[in-house]
């Protein structure tokens, strides 16, 4: 297909995926600035069901948190949410030297597959609003983190309460978003809390 007529002058935050090539799946390859690199990716997952595959050129730093695995200091917002739908693979490290003016910054160049099975065994907006609150609070336990939820104190007991949300797989973080949703909707529906 020729570029002819097809530039698209437009805020890649502001517009929507979907329309592009009228709902039609398509991959998206980009050199995105540093600067709104996440907001990229976020803005990506939202449009999922169409972009089965992507490619971009990401600060270093940012390269490492996407494809981090849990357990460790880097893993956080962007990799859970990331890893969630798409496979991620840190393809290579792009040098400063290569670049003119010459950054300050190592660069790195990630693909993301999307899953094969890539919608999540729980409520998805629940899902991303605990793993968001879970991780603004990364050093407490998610006993102390999610108290926003008012969970009951037989929840709060549970066992997965006592780790940091960086010890939480990507499953870990759905079997958490289900207890919490059904321990919600027990109270929604009149049950009593444990004291």
């Amino acid at each position: 297909m020729s570029l002819r007529n097809n530039i698209i002058n437009e805020d890649f935050l502001k517009i929507n995926l979907c329309n592009v090539f009228n709902g039609k799946p398509y991959a998206i390859i980009g050199n995105f600035p540093y600067n709104i690199s996440s907001q990229i990716v976020f803005k990506i997952l939202e449009s999922r069901e169409i972009i089965p595959e992507f490619c971009g050129m990401f600060q270093k730093e940012v390269a490492e948190r996407i494809c981090e695995d849990f357990g460790s200091k880097k893993y956080g917002i962007l990799s859970v949410y990331s890893k969630a739908f798409y496979s991620t693979n840190y393809l290579f490290t792009v040098s400063p030297n290569v670049f003119y003016p010459k950054p300050k910054v190592s660069s790195a160049v990630v693909q993301f597959i999307r899953k094969k099975h890539y919608k999540l065994a729980c409520d998805e907006i629940s899902f991303f609003k605990i793993v968001k609150t879970a991780f603004n609070h990364r050093r407490k336990t998610l006993r102390n983190s999610l108290k926003v939820f008012n969970l009951s104190d037989n929840l709060r007991e549970d066992s997965i309460f006592d780790l940091r949300p960086e010890q939480l797989s990507i499953e870990n973080f759905v079997v958490l978003t289900n207890l919490i949703d059904s321990d919600t909707k027990n109270l929604i529906l009149g049950g009593k809390r444990s004291k």
